[in-house]
């Protein structure tokens, strides 16, 4: 007797362990689900199979082969449509002449096949559908038969309502070759929903078997757990590999060269694959472990799936989980119930991963880290939920409006009741979402919410104080990735919270620890009326305008689609300039630029300066926090080379300036402070910790190198309407041209490279390199800067978010720069090891 074998299954509902592999090749006590199901029609002497593939077909064709070494004979096909189940059976219809069976290749069951082949040839049938009965028919076909068997009614997944019988269809069937004739060949058929009602509709004899024994559809990951729980406690007779073995006073089962520690805890329900180490203290129960897998020192898995090449790090405690191929999870962490985590993942040490959440393949978290909802197409999860620019996720993946709620819920918790919240996003619909589902969150927590819907964010930063606010939020899409969220956090100040104020927040995130207002003080929305002029009026009270109207210049400024163009061209109207504008509207599609397209918007603002013969061109960028240059005579001035021309027009406008620069600007700016008499302040290279406090008001300019200009006389953040001003400003009382500025600074150049480091070993990185300097002057504002010689100098940062380096090197020329980069390269990766 023949059988087909359907097994083109996605798993789509058991994914993320399904990511890899089809779902017939599941693991079920070590074997794929598909290997119970031929061991039971072996059992059954049926041998010879064919197997209808569709996804991955190569993963079951190089696992099973032939089926020789199974003891059985197989063919494979695969459709290329979708055919249906029955579609699909008729496609092997030329191999068939006499009875066959048709059987799923994902579930799980030890059914008598003989007896039900026995009733399908007694009631001389064309169709047997081995029936089972199920407290909760829902998810399955629901059938009635007569007292003789004969189906007379078939419902395919009804509703409660619809429920009639908890007799369902198992996927199981016996057919006769004429069962052809009612299948469409080449068109989509199923059996439930097209075949058996057509018998049914022409009194054909369909016969329903209802059969004793285990059956389980693995439909989710429940359901699999359970099928494990089931097979440890003896409720279905399948094959399992391996011997019996007394640990202490328990038996269990176990593979070849498994090793065993001292101390060992076991309940008796555990099955071990072969190459296993178990070391010593360490506790399972009811649990099945796969080939090649670690479980270390005092570490717990507890009733869970282990694939194969897991490691448990030491004091780890794995609850009701299941854990994919080659994943890693370090010592001291806890895997909560219900967490599925698939291939290849790195778990760091001292993690702690929620309940219910699913980790896809190849993901890494970070040691330390709180995960705490599901980790699907990014990366990795970080040990901290706020990086240097706020919290980043994917959109509507990893920052969905439930993520937005929580966190509202959180900062509002960490303001108090009744403390007053600014709002504000940029114009991508995502950013609405999710500030709309943050306000949810604050309202909750009892705040007054001042809603500034799309304006920029120096505005926002400017706003915060005026009426008491305690803080702010504003919502972007990321700048750095467009599939990516930005959600900041600002101060009652208006500046960034601090690193204190992240980590209060971060735990009332993770604890969950934050307090509920009650219905009658939940908190009520408002729309600050004069946030723009109040932005105005302090912007032209800073500001010399009677120097920029005198001057009478021409400007070209694209606004990129900003919110700035809602603010900015009022402002510019009052210092009487010459304005063309770009882009002077906000539109949601535009609010990231690639770098191809950011360019192209430089080249074409250069090419407007160069044909209206201006005085200078400016680029916002969409939050109007940085600003890009174009001098008069069409040149884009790179970054740096922007930031020296903006230094030296401030150091020669102010006597005694102090000017704050990032520690990997060139040395140039100090030859330049010589020449004016000014004074240099070293900063930390992330733009986070270059925003300064009201105590540096002092100072007359803070730069970033990366278009960010701070001029704390109006505001201590990146503001760059107000640097616009300021550059018009300065040139206007110097009388200098942009270009002309550029000119009289020296030429340099400072090079940039980043080295691979494990989060484990940036620390040891540092040690390292700090002790490599010996005799030479170093730095330790922000990583390690080697003074090598007179203006020859290396500085190794280590990355806040990535696990990486950064070097940025300068000398006297370009040659030996590079050789410094490549030196201290391999100094990075010797320092690791």
């Amino acid at each position: 007797m023949q059988a087909v074998i359907m097994a083109g299954g996605f798993g789509t509902r058991l994914r993320p362990i399904t990511c890899n592999i089809p779902k017939p090749m599941v693991p079920v006590a070590n074997n794929p689900i598909l290997c119970h199901t031929i061991n039971l029609l072996k059992k059954h002497k049926i041998s010879k199979l064919t197997m209808m593939l569709y996804y991955q077909p190569e993963v079951i064709t190089a696992y099973f082969g032939s089926g020789k070494k199974f003891g059985v004979d197989i063919k494979y096909l695969r459709p290329e449509l979708d055919l249906g189940t029955a579609g699909s059976v008729r496609f092997v219809g030329e191999n068939i002449r006499s009875t066959f069976l048709v059987i799923s290749g994902d579930v799980l069951t030890d059914i008598d096949l003989s007896k039900a082949i026995e009733f399908h040839k007694k009631k001389k049938a064309l169709a047997t559908i081995v029936l089972t009965r199920v407290n909760n028919p829902l998810q399955f076909g629901v059938v009635i038969a007569n007292a003789n068997g004969k189906i007379e009614r078939f419902l395919e997944k009804p509703s409660w309502g619809e429920v009639f019988s908890d007799t369902i269809n198992t996927g199981i069937y016996i057919l006769e070759a004429k069962i052809f004739k009612y299948i469409p060949q080449d068109d989509f058929f199923d059996f439930s929903k097209d075949l058996y009602p057509l018998l049914i509709k022409k009194n054909k004899a369909l016969y329903g078997y209802i059969a004793d024994g285990y059956w389980k559809d693995i439909g989710n990951h429940d359901d699999y757990r359970a099928v494990h729980y089931d097979i440890l406690d003896g409720k279905v007779k399948v094959d399992i590999e391996g011997k019996k073995i007394k640990v202490g006073s328990k038996t269990i089962i176990a593979g070849e060269n498994v090793s065993l520690g001292k101390n060992i805890d076991v309940d008796g329900q555990v099955i071990l694959g072969d190459n296993i180490i178990v070391e010593d203290n360490a506790v399972i129960s009811r649990s099945v472990i796969g080939t090649g897998s670690k479980i270390s020192t005092a570490s717990e898995v507890l009733s869970s799936v282990l694939w194969s090449n897991v490691t448990i790090g030491a004091e780890t405690q794995i609850k009701e989980d299941v854990i994919g191929n080659d994943t890693k999870i370090g010592c001291r962490t806890v895997v909560q119930v219900g967490t599925v985590i698939s291939d290849e993942c790195t778990i760091g040490s001292d993690v702690v991963i929620r309940t219910n959440l699913r980790i896809w393949p190849n993901k890494v978290i970070e040691t330390g880290a709180v995960l705490s909802n599901s980790l699907v197409w990014g990366e990795k999860w970080n040990k901290s939920l706020f990086n240097a620019y706020g919290i980043s996720g994917l959109g509507n993946i990893e920052i969905t409006p439930e993520f937005a709620a929580k966190i509202g819920s959180a900062y509002g918790a960490f303001a108090g009741e009744g403390a007053y919240i600014l709002t504000s996003r940029d114009e991508h619909r995502s950013a609405k979402m999710i500030e709309r589902g943050i306000i949810s969150g604050l309202l909750s927590a009892g705040i007054k919410v001042g809603d500034l819907r799309g304006l920029p964010i120096p505005v926002v930063r400017y706003q915060i104080g005026s009426e008491s606010e305690a803080g702010g939020i504003y919502i972007r899409q990321s700048p750095r990735d467009g599939r990516a969220i930005d959600i900041k956090f600002f101060n009652s100040k208006g500046t960034d919270i601090s690193l204190n104020q992240e980590k209060a927040i971060e735990q009332l995130f993770f604890r969950e620890d934050f307090k509920r207002a009650s219905m009658s003080e939940v908190g009520e929305i408002t729309i600050p009326p004069n946030a723009v002029d109040y932005y105005k009026t302090g912007y032209l009270t800073a500001i010399k305008e009677e120097v920029i109207r005198d001057s009478k210049q021409t400007i070209v400024i694209d606004y990129a689609s900003s919110s700035a163009s809602i603010v900015f061209p009022s402002i510019l109207g009052e210092l009487d300039v010459d304005v063309i504008s770009l882009n002077a509207f906000t539109d949601s599609s535009k609010t990231i630029k690639s770098y191809e397209e950011f360019h192209n918007s430089l080249n074409k603002l250069s090419d407007i300066v160069i044909s209206l013969k201006a005085n200078v061109g400016f680029l916002i960028d969409t939050g109007a926090e940085k600003l890009f240059l174009v001098d008069e005579n069409g040149k884009v001035v790179r970054d740096d080379m922007a930031m020296m021309a903006t230094a030296y027009l401030a150091m020669k406008s102010k006597k005694g300036a102090i000017i704050a620069v990032p520690i990997n600007a060139s040395s140039i700016i100090e030859t330049l402070a010589k020449k004016f008499g000014a004074n240099i302040k070293r900063t930390a290279t992330s733009s986070r910790n270059i925003i300064v406090s009201k105590d540096d008001s002092d100072i007359a300019l803070v730069c970033d190198s990366m278009g960010g200009f701070i001029f704390p006389e109006f505001q201590n953040v990146f503001d760059a309407m107000y640097a616009i001003g300021k550059v018009l400003e300065m040139t206007a009382k110097e009388n200098l041209s942009l270009g002309n500025v550029i000119k009289e600074i020296p030429h340099f150049e400072v090079l940039h490279k980043s080295v691979p480091c494990p989060w484990d070993k940036k620390g040891q990185t540092m040690r390292k390199a700090i002790e490599s300097v010996k005799t030479k002057k170093a730095d330790l504002i922000d990583g390690v800067k080697i003074h090598i010689n007179d203006n020859t100098w290396v500085l190794v940062v280590p990355d806040p978010d990535q696990a990486l380096f950064h070097i940025w090197a300068e000398s006297k020329d370009k040659t030996t720069t590079l050789d410094i980069l490549e030196r201290y390269s391999e100094k990075i990766k010797s320092w690791q090891k």
